[in-house]
């Protein structure tokens, strides 16, 4: 039985200059967000750490005109996060991105399938380059 390889698939990430970056990473976190209802429960789904976190939180929150995340802090009934409406939308705009692309390029990706190579190594096996001239 051959082994399957994953399907090359295009990655959207947009840059706000100078430093602002949104992508898959902190769009699955809104997700999981508006799953758990928890900052911390996202943060943890990814295997991260509730201050980065918040961190990415926070700078979505500071990206756009309007939040993606409202919090709440804790208390008797305690603590909590929900996506507001932008978010919602935010989602949905950045998944429509993700599928128009890859309707885009699907030539171009079927191209480079027919052209991957059968030896491609896992990427922690990669063979290291020395940086010394």
């Amino acid at each position: 039985m051959s082994e399957s390889r994953p399907d090359l698939r295009p990655v959207l990430r947009i840059d706000f200059p100078p430093a602002d970056r949104l992508g898959r990473g902190k769009i699955l976190l809104l997700e999981l967000i508006r799953e758990t209802g928890s900052i911390s429960a996202a943060g943890r789904a990814m295997d991260m750490s509730y201050r980065r976190a918040w961190l990415l939180v926070d700078a979505l929150n500071r990206m756009f005109s309007e939040p993606s995340v409202d919090t709440q802090r804790g208390g008797k009934q305690g603590g909590g996060a929900a996506l507001t409406a932008f978010g919602e939308e935010l989602i949905r705009r950045y998944r429509e991105m993700e599928e128009k692309v890859q309707a885009v390029i699907a030539d171009d990706l079927a191209w480079l399938e027919s052209v991957r190579s059968s030896e491609t190594p896992p990427s922690d096996t990669a063979p290291v380059v020395s940086q010394k001239a």
